[in-house]
């Protein structure tokens, strides 16, 4: 599993001593292409005074990491993955954070007609009818795992499509590249659209449905499977995480007028 780690790793700061205290957390590249990271890490830091390393990887990577135990917590958004990971003991418990939404995002010239969707459901069967080109993330991550459930909730299957659907095998950030550069459909969530730079002739054409609801967990990794596991760290990044400080920073981040996050952490 150590390959894994050659995820990117972001530091809260270059200057670090090698004695100073550190955790290792997994989180979302949806969560790092937001922006959030970097209004969080260097109040973490001066609040806790230690350093918070982020593993930057999907759902499903974040996941194998703690399963492995080369982390100390994961921040994920996939409850399915997060019950299963907590169900066969490789976590103590599941503590949500805050939340957004998906969105649907296409050609501003919508060959597809997804502006008129009734739901996300319908959205996808517009998508497919049409036989537009759709970009997938086809990573595993939490994004592509809630993609999936909603093909099969319209009723479709992804292995069945022809050349329109492309599976990218990339993060959020690279997956809407793809999209600008296909001029293409893609299901990303709010935040990394809003603070995504090359939009090319791509505009957001359909939000709202609850099920495009989109939740954010904190799980710590079992120190009983993994005794090197820093239960203080994590337990102090919790906390911290829940507090009226994290809510503030959290609920006040935006990007043009708009909130990226909401924080709904219970107490």
């Amino acid at each position: 599993m150590k390959h894994l780690l050659l995820s990117v790793v972001v530091a809260l700061t270059l200057h670090t001593p090698a004695w100073a205290e550190a955790m290792k957390l997994a989180v979302t590249t949806s969560f790092h292409n937001s922006g959030l990271a970097e209004i969080l890490l260097p109040e973490i830091k001066r609040d806790l005074g230690f350093e918070v390393q982020l593993l930057v990887v999907g759902t499903g990577q974040a996941i194998r990491l703690g399963e492995a135990g080369d982390v100390d917590a994961i921040l994920v958004h996939s409850r399915a993955a997060e019950v299963s990971f907590l169900a066969s003991g490789h976590g103590t418990h599941r503590r949500e954070i805050m939340y957004n939404d998906f969105v649907f995002v296409g050609p501003k010239t919508d060959v597809a007609g997804v502006k008129t969707a009734q739901n996300a459901q319908d959205a996808l069967s517009k998508i497919a009818n049409a036989e537009a080109v759709f970009v997938s993330r086809g990573d595993d991550s939490g994004t592509h795992k809630k993609e999936l459930s909603l093909w099969e909730d319209a009723g479709l299957d992804p292995e069945r499509f022809g050349r329109w659907y492309r599976a990218v095998g990339a993060g959020m950030g690279a997956a809407l590249n793809t999209a600008a550069a296909l001029d293409a459909y893609i299901m990303a969530d709010r935040a990394s659209w809003l603070n995504f730079g090359n939009t090319g002739d791509l505009a957001l054409l359909y939000a709202g449905d609850p099920d495009l609801f989109n939740q954010y967990a904190y799980v710590p990794v079992n120190a009983e499977r993994h005794s090197h596991v820093k239960t203080s760290l994590v337990d102090q990044l919790e906390n911290w995480l829940i507090s009226d400080k994290a809510k503030g920073l959290i609920d006040d981040y935006q990007i043009n007028g708009e909130t990226l996050f909401v924080f709904n952490a219970k107490r």
